[in-house]
Formats: C-alpha cells, structure tokens, sequence
C-alpha cells in the first residue's frame, strides 16, 4: 500500500503595509495611524480602512517587527520562583498577581508570567519579549536573573533584593519577630517550627546542621531569624531538631511537616508556621492526633490568606498586603524613576487558635 504524499502548506503570504496601502489607495501613513493613533483620522475614514483590512486579511502591523523597530512590547514580564502552576495554588501568589494585573490593565500593558526554572529556556529566548521585568521571589535557578539584567531593563524584585535594582519588600524579620513574642506570652517551652525552603536542598527536612539559604534571599530565613531573636530575648531555646523544612507551601507537605512535628517528644505546646497554608494543614493533622487548639497547642502563621477566618477555629497569623504589594510592584516597574525602594508593613491578627 503506498504512502500518500504529504500536501505542503499553502498558508497565504502575510501582506506588507506598503502592498495594502496600494490596494486600498491610501498612504502608508494612513494605514499605521489607523491602528495606531486613531486619533488622527476622521470616524468614518478610519472605519473604511478598517473594514478594507479586514476583507484583505490584514489586521494590523506585526507586533514583532513593531517591537524590533521601536524597542518596545508592552508586555511586563513577571518571572515566577517557581513552575507557573504553583501560583496558581499559592493564594498569597494569587493576590499578588491580581494586583499586578489591576494596575497594567488600568495601563494597557500586557502581562507574561515566566517560571523562574531555566529548564523552560534552554531552547527559547523568552526573556527577551518584555520591556521591563517584576522578578517575584528568587528564581530557583538565578542564572535566569543575570540573563535578564543583561539586558539592560528596568527590573523590579519582590520578596528579595538584588543591587542596583528597584525591590519591594514586606517587613518579614518584625512580623515574624512580633508573632513569635505573642506566641511567647502564652508558652514558655516546646516550642516547633515549620519553615519553608529554609535549605538549599529541595526536600522535606529536619534542620539539624544542614546548610540555610542566604538571609538576603530568604523571605523565609529572615522570619526564622525574627522567630529565634525573640526566642533568645526571651530566654526560650528553640533546637534545630525543633525545626522542619518544607520545599513547598503546599497542604501535604504541611501535613508531612505536622506529622513529625506533633509526633516527636515532647509534644510541642506552640507552633510558629511560616505560611498560613502549613499553618491550616497542622491545624488538621492536630485534629486528627486529638490535639485540641487552642488548649493543648496554639498555632500561628503567616500571610494572612482568607482561608484561615474561615478555619475552626481560626487561625492567628501575620497579615501582609499581598495585592497591595502586586499594585504597588506594577507601578514601580512602569515609572521606576518615580520611586525609591520599600519594605511594607505587616500586621499581627491574633484569632482563636493562641486565645487562652
């Protein structure tokens, strides 16, 4: 049985302005302000043109030839710390992105999310679409980072700091630090914490010696520094064997991390977590070891996610401006020479899992 030959693309050549400009029997000029800068052209010539276009496929100049001759996109590019799915899960991501996202529509700019791992651009340039660039956490992989700063683009980092770059900050250090003392006003001893990517090994861990991220680089390494400096003024020793490592803010690694935090001896009286998501599911692995919350153990988190006013009870936790932060970051990046950078204030919500 012979093979059928395969029918080559018989796609139509895409028109250049100057052909439809001769077609439709007005200038080149013409056609651009048309799409361009409506503004310059009566209503009903320009619905003339338009509708000419379209009968002849044409539907405007190529957004990358117009991108290469002008040097701009307008599309903002936020690159992600991790895979894109992720934030999709990660409600304070979530906020955070719906912020961004409230600005650049207000703005008319576009928006491409990029996952900060560099397996996505081993056969691409994505990089280099944006005008300018919101890197929202540490990429996993910073080389991605030096690519982008390479290109000379306004930057803006969130949750990090690079040098001579615009970055956006929460006061992670004071929240934690205030979290830990109101937690210390009701427990003296046993107390556990679940941290989240506090090591530079990608797994669920016991502290112990391993080695921390960078205190610059670690929104989570600069709340476990303000939870043991309030542990060290108040005379209270927390031991890295009392310290767990989560790669994710996810509910079954804070299931895991809950796990062996409440099962270990002695039970822990106070739990300080590092996100309201590790927060919300020790809150559940307490239930089901019939440790009451807040009689037998109290818990706090960290965020201040909407899910944990509709917890039972609820949850304790240190509120950040996650949309508030998205807005403010979109801003920055669009008219950088307008600011300086910041370190937002956070708030500490005591609810019923501390209450006596």
């Amino acid at each position: 049985m012979s093979r059928k030959t395969p029918i080559a693309s018989t796609a139509p050549m895409r028109l250049t302005v100057k052909q439809i400009s001769e077609k439709i029997g007005v200038s080149t000029a013409t056609i651009s302000n048309a799409f361009n800068r409506p503004d310059q052209l009566s209503i009903e010539l320009r619905s003339r043109i338009l509708k000419e276009c379209e009968k002849l496929g044409y539907f405007g100049p190529n957004p990358a030839a117009r991108s290469l001759r002008t040097g701009s996109t307008g599309v903002v590019g936020v690159m992600l710390a991790e895979n894109m799915a992720y934030n999709f899960k990660d409600s304070c991501a979530i906020e955070f992105l719906e912020g961004v996202a409230s600005v650049l529509d207000e703005q008319k700019k576009n928006l491409l999310l990029m996952p900060g791992r560099k397996e996505f651009y081993a056969q691409s340039s994505l990089e280099a679409i944006p005008d300018r660039y919101i890197i929202y956490g540490p990429p996993r992989d910073l080389e991605l980072v030096k690519r982008i700063e390479a290109q000379r683009k306004p930057i803006v980092t969130v949750d990090f700091s690079l040098p001579n770059h615009l970055a956006l900050n929460i006061d992670n250090h004071r929240g934690a630090k205030e979290s830990a003392q109101k937690l210390f006003a009701h427990v003296k001893d046993d107390i556990a914490i679940i941290g989240l990517r506090l090591t530079v090994m990608d797994k669920f861990l016991r502290l112990d010696n391993h080695e921390m991220n960078s205190y610059d680089l670690s929104v989570s390494r600069q709340r476990l520094e303000g939870y043991l400096e309030a542990a060290a003024e108040s005379g209270i020793k927390i031991g890295t064997d009392h310290i767990w490592s989560t790669p994710h803010s996810t509910w079954n690694e804070g299931v895991k991390a809950a796990r062996n935090a409440l099962m270990s001896t002695p039970v822990p009286k106070g739990l300080l977590c590092q996100s309201d998501q590790l927060a919300l599911a020790a809150l559940s692995v307490a239930r089901e070891l019939g440790i009451r919350v807040p009689e037998d153990l109290k818990i706090i988190g960290f965020d201040g996610i909407p899910e944990t006013i509709r917890s039972h009870p609820t949850i304790s936790t240190v509120q950040q401006p996650s949309f508030e932060k998205g807005q403010l970051s979109a801003m920055m990046v669009l008219e950088p020479q307008n600011f300086t950078s910041r370190i937002l204030p956070v708030t500490y919500i005591e609810r019923e899992s501390t209450r006596s």
